[in-house]
């Protein structure tokens, strides 16, 4: 149960109160070491599934902590800069965001139930989405300059089209076992 991916998840988790008390700490850098510590948080989030594959290291554990580890980190950053930039332009991509997480993952729950878990696996679009996500969290979170913070905007809507468009797909891949059991 114990191995080096479920230890990066484990630290991934541990990450997520230090993020949150640096973004919230009033210094000048604090700024800075979260977008840090998130960064730090999203590398590892790479490098677990990297290793569990190379290392032939999954574990049933792995798989159930890892996507709850990456929507927690992902949740906490998205409620933290609704908070802190305080306007629609972020709260609607942040719902949306969230939203998805939660329909998705209900979606691959049953999907499992039903055995048919392997129709809603992860895409390429939901990697392009979680990659151009967390970049954007991170420009949001450090707020380096009003370039990187309009920069991050963009990418935040270009991850909110992916997630609504990867939504679409899980969903059309599922729609005959959900129409199915209506």
């Amino acid at each position: 149960m114990i191995n080096v991916p479920n230890s990066l998840t484990f630290f991934r988790i541990l990450l997520i109160p230090v993020f949150i008390v640096l973004f919230y700490l009033p210094f000048d850098w604090a700024y800075f070491w979260a977008a840090a510590v998130f960064t730090l948080a999203a590398v590892t989030d790479w490098f677990d599934g990297f290793l569990a594959r190379q290392l032939e290291q999954s574990t049933p554990f792995g798989a159930f902590l890892d996507p709850v580890a990456d929507k927690v980190m992902v949740a906490a950053a998205l409620v933290l800069i609704v908070e802190d930039y305080s306007s629609p332009l972020v709260t609607i991509p942040a719902m949306i965001m969230i939203g998805r997480e939660i329909i998705i993952s209900a979606l691959r729950e049953w999907m499992a139930e039903i055995g048919q878990r392997s129709q809603v696996a992860v895409s390429w679009i939901g990697k392009w989405k979680t990659t151009i996500q967390m970049l954007a969290l991170i420009g949001l979170i450090w707020q380096q300059s009003i370039y990187m913070i309009w920069g991050s905007y963009l990418l935040l809507y270009v991850a909110t089209g992916l997630t609504l468009f990867s939504a679409y797909d899980y969903l059309k891949a599922a729609w005959g076992d959900l129409t199915r059991s209506a």
